[in-house]
């Protein structure tokens, strides 16, 4: 049996699943296009991981962990893998975008204990099994005891790993910044750079003012101070580094934006809080989600 399974090889499932196994853990990833090996280029240097590639549900038997790293619009394709790898106490740590990761896996065998997860990291798949890493490698779970078992199974990687008593708080905290860098790097096809203009921090600084009022609204203690923290890490951040949304978009996959912008716009409708650059922001990711760059689809 397999320590942990990772379910989706993107550049987050490739990386998580990289530093479990360099860290000795019997790792497993879960994909529907095999490749021959997974391979992480780190600070200039590439290391192979000695991970296991499974195509097939039936191929993989119940483990203790397992980590869902697809797209969130993509979850329900995870389906069939859940009924091999998931089995009495199997942990589900859910590592997507948005918040209420959780919902997304309803309805998995009782027993099984779900945890959501943030993650904060700059990585890129360049190719099938190729990742490229660029900064930061960090994760945030609640203050649980699943919480602790994914603290414990990352020992020995790079990766920080929190637990947060305010998990509702941090996850809001985390889709700010995804709110403007996803949004404004895929509808500006350009890297993390671009907030260098002036002009397009100001519209980063008023999507996040909106998207914290509804944060506030929603019961997540997010201040001024945290759009303030946002808008100045953007000056700090690797100006070569890109966005998922960004690298979805260069590749005419569909974007991610109902579970970031979308997450903000509903948010704003339950609770009557008036969003209006996040919905026009909405509505152009609507339009460009899925798209190839000639404009076809």
């Amino acid at each position: 049996m397999a320590d942990v399974a990772v379910i989706g090889s993107g550049g987050i499932g490739g990386i998580l699943a990289a530093e479990l196994a360099r860290a000795g853990r019997d790792v497993v990833v879960c994909v529907r296009t095999p490749f021959e090996t997974l391979s992480v280029e780190h600070k200039g240097e590439t290391r192979t991981a000695p991970v296991t590639i499974a195509t097939e549900p039936g191929a993989a038997g119940p483990v203790p962990v397992v980590l869902v790293t697809t797209k969130a619009q993509d979850t329900a394709s995870a389906a069939p893998w859940f009924g091999a790898l998931v089995g009495p106490g199997t942990i589900v740590v859910v590592v997507q975008n948005g918040i209420d990761q959780e919902t997304r896996v309803a309805g998995l065998p009782d027993g099984t204990r779900v945890v959501p997860a943030i993650i904060y990291c700059s990585v890129e798949r360049t190719a099938p099994g190729r990742i490229v890493h660029h900064a930061s490698a960090k994760l945030v779970v609640p203050a649980s005891e699943p919480g602790a078992a994914v603290v414990a199974l990352f020992e020995g990687t790079m990766f920080e790993v929190v637990q947060d008593p305010a998990f509702r708080t941090a996850a809001w905290r985390k889709l700010l910044s995804n709110v403007a860098a996803n949004a404004i790097t895929s509808l500006t096809l350009r890297r993390v750079r671009v907030f260098a203009d002036d002009r397009v921090r100001a519209l980063a600084k008023g999507l996040l003012a909106e998207a914290a009022s509804v944060a506030r609204a929603d019961g997540a203690d997010i201040t001024d101070a945290d759009v303030d923290g946002v808008v100045a890490n953007m000056g700090r951040l690797n100006p070569d580094g890109g966005t998922s949304m960004l690298y979805d978009r260069l590749a005419g996959r569909p974007l991610e934006h109902d579970y970031i912008t979308g997450a903000v716009v509903a948010a704003a409708e339950r609770h009557g809080v008036e969003a209006p650059l996040n919905r026009a922001i909405y509505a152009l990711l609507g339009a460009a989600s899925g798209g190839r760059l000639d404009g076809s689809r």
